[in-house]
C-alpha cells in the first residue's frame, strides 16, 4: 500500500493583498486596493505614469512605509519593517563619499555582523561581477554615474537579499550607460537567481528587463494591467537588440504606449 504524502505547497516570495495607502488624513489616496503575488526568480516591472503610486508600493514592500489598509507578506510572514531579505537600490547615488568602493560594498555586510575576512572576500567577488574589481580602492568622487550604480548593485547583492527592489536605478544615466547597465542587470540576475521588482517609466526598459509588467493607473494607483512578457518564451536576453525583431515585441510596445497615453491625458 502506497504511503500518502502531503502535497507540496509553494509560498509566494511576496504577496500583496488589497493594499491601500492614504495620506493627509485620508484625503489623498496614493494606492487603492492593489493585490498581486510575485513568483520566485521572476523579474517584475512596475510601469506607469508619474504619480501612479509605484514608488509608494515599492517602499511598502521594502518596509519603509506601511499600508493604510491591506496586508503584505514575504514568504508568508507579515512585513513589519525593513529586513535583510529585501535589498533596495535607489535612483540617487548612495555610496558613502568617504569610503572606497570595496568599503562601500562591505558596509551593509558589516551591519549584518559578517566577519571582516568574509566581508572582504564577498565584496571583491561582487565588485568583480560588476566589472569594478580594478577600482576597489577608488572613491566615489573619481567614479562615473554608471560606476557608482554598479557599486550600489554590488553592495546590495553582497548582502544576499531574497528580493531585490530597484527604484529607477538607471534613470539618471545617459542612454549608452543605461543600456549597458540593463544588460549587466540581466547577467547578474541570471547568475544570482533573485526575485526582482523594478520601477521604471521607460517602456523599452520594462520590456527588456521584465518577465512580467504590472501597469499602474494614475491617481489613485490601481493595477490597470498585469502582463506576462510571453513573447520572450521564458528567456532573458543579454543583448537588447536580440528582442527587437521578435514576434510580439512591437505589439506589446504599442499596447504599453497606448495605456500610457490613456493615463496622462
Amino acid at each position: 500500500m502506497a504511503l500518502k504524502t502531503d502535497p507540496v505547497t509553494t509560498v509566494a516570495p511576496l504577496k500583496a493583498s488589497r493594499i491601500t495607502k492614504q495620506y493627509l488624513g485620508g484625503s489623498f489616496t496614493a494606492l487603492d486596493d492593489v493585490s498581486f503575488e510575485l513568483a520566485e526568480n521572476q523579474i517584475t516591472a512596475f510601469l506607469g505614469p508619474s504619480g501612479c503610486g509605484k514608488t509608494t508600493m515599492l517602499r511598502i514592500i521594502a518596509g519603509l512605509e506601511y499600508p493604510t489598509r491591506g496586508a503584505l507578506e514575504v514568504f508568508g510572514k507579515n512585513v513589519k519593517g525593513p529586513g535583510p531579505d529585501r535589498g533596495m537600490i535607489f535612483q540617487a547615488y548612495t555610496s558613502f563619499p568617504w569610503l572606497t568602493a570595496v568599503k562601500n560594498v562591505e558596509y551593509g555586510m558589516k551591519i549584518l555582523g559578517i566577519s571582516a575576512a568574509e566581508r572582504r572576500e564577498r565584496a571583491m567577488n561582487f565588485l568583480k561581477l560588476v566589472h569594478l574589481d580594478k577600482f576597489a580602492d577608488s572613491y566615489p568622487a573619481s567614479m562615473s554615474g554608471g560606476m557608482k550604480q554598479r557599486v550600489a548593485l554590488a553592495r546590495t547583492l553582497a548582502q544576499n537579499p531574497t528580493i531585490l527592489l530597484m527604484d529607477e536605478p538607471f534613470g539618471a544615466l545617459d542612454a549608452q550607460v543605461r543600456w549597458e547597465m540593463q544588460e549587466l542587470m540581466i547577467e547578474l540576475i541570471e547568475r544570482e537567481k533573485k526575485t526582482v521588482v523594478a520601477i521604471t517609466h521607460d517602456i523599452e526598459e520594462a520590456i527588456y528587463l521584465a518577465d512580467r509588467i504590472i501597469f499602474f493607473s494614475r491617481q489613485p494607483g490601481r493595477i490597470k494591467a498585469d502582463i506576462p512578457v510571453s513573447f520572450k518564451g521564458g528567456k532573458r536576453f543579454k543583448r537588447k537588440e536580440e528582442l527587437l525583431d521578435l514576434p510580439g515585441y512591437g505589439e506589446l510596445e504599442r499596447d504599453l504606449f497606448s495605456m500610457m497615453r490613456e493615463e496622462i491625458k
